[in-house]
C-alpha cells in the first residue's frame, strides 16, 4: 500500500483530519524490517493556540513541543506520568500547532512483536489506550519529529468507514481545560473493542 501523501495532513480543519484518520493503517517497521501495524480506531484533536488542552495553547513554544510548529505530516511524541510515550500526528501548515492524539488501534500486523513488547495478554488490552499502543508499536522519543512520508513511521489507506460507524464525544482526562474540555473532539469507531473508553 502507498503511504498517505503530505497533502492529507495540511488542512487547517484538524477535526476533519482526525475523523478521517479512523480506518487508516498506522505502520511502524521493527528492527528486522518487518511491519508492525494497526488500524486507527480512536483519536482526539487538539486545536493549537486557542485550545486550553493543547500543549501549544496561548502560543506556548518549547523544545518539547517545537515539532508542532513545523507543519503537518510529522510525529509529535511526548512522555507522560513518568512512564508512557504518547503518539500524535501534527496537522496543518507550518506555525499552525495542531495535533491529533492516537488513542487506540486494532492490531493488524506483527502482533507477536506487540506481545513481546507488552507481554502476552488479551488482544483487546494490547493497544486500547495511547500508552499501550506506543509500547506495542515501539514508539519512543526517537520518533519525535519523524516525517510520516518517509521510512520510520507512516499511514496507509486501509478501511473506509461510513458516518454511522463513527462516534463523537468529549476528550478524556482534560478537566483542567475548562470549557474547552466540553468540545466534541474525540472520534472513535463504534463498537470496536480496541477503543480505550467506549461510550
Amino acid at each position: 500500500m502507498r503511504k498517505l501523501p503530505r497533502e492529507f495532513y495540511l488542512s487547517k480543519n484538524t477535526a476533519k483530519i482526525a475523523r478521517d484518520l479512523l480506518g487508516k493503517l498506522l505502520v511502524v517497521p521493527d528492527d528486522t524490517a518487518g511491519r508492525v501495524s494497526g488500524m486507527i480506531v480512536e483519536v482526539e484533536a487538539y486545536l493549537g493556540q486557542a485550545d486550553r488542552a493543547a500543549h501549544s495553547f496561548g502560543g506556548r513554544r518549547t523544545a518539547r513541543n517545537e515539532v508542532m510548529y513545523g507543519g503537518g505530516g510529522h510525529v509529535y511524541v511526548f512522555f507522560v506520568y513518568g512512564m508512557y510515550y504518547q503518539l500524535n500526528i501534527v496537522t496543518g501548515p507550518a506555525e499552525h500547532p495542531h495535533a491529533i492524539l492516537i488513542r487506540g488501534i486494532e492490531p493488524v500486523e506483527g502482533i507477536e512483536v506487540m506481545w513481546e513488547r507488552r507481554g502476552k495478554m488479551k488482544d483487546t488490552n494490547l493497544t486500547s489506550g495511547p500508552g499501550k499502543l506506543a509500547i506495542a508499536l515501539g514508539v519512543t522519543h526517537e520518533l519525535n519529529g519523524a516525517d510520516l512520508t518517509r521510512k520510520h513511521i507512516w499511514l496507509e489507506e486501509y478501511r473506509s468507514l461510513e458516518k454511522k460507524e463513527i462516534k463523537v464525544g468529549k476528550r478524556i482526562g482534560i478537566d483542567y481545560a475548562g470549557e474547552d474540555a466540553e468540545k466534541q473532539l474525540r472520534f472513535w469507531v463504534k463498537g470496536n473493542p480496541f477503543v480505550s473508553k467506549p461510550v
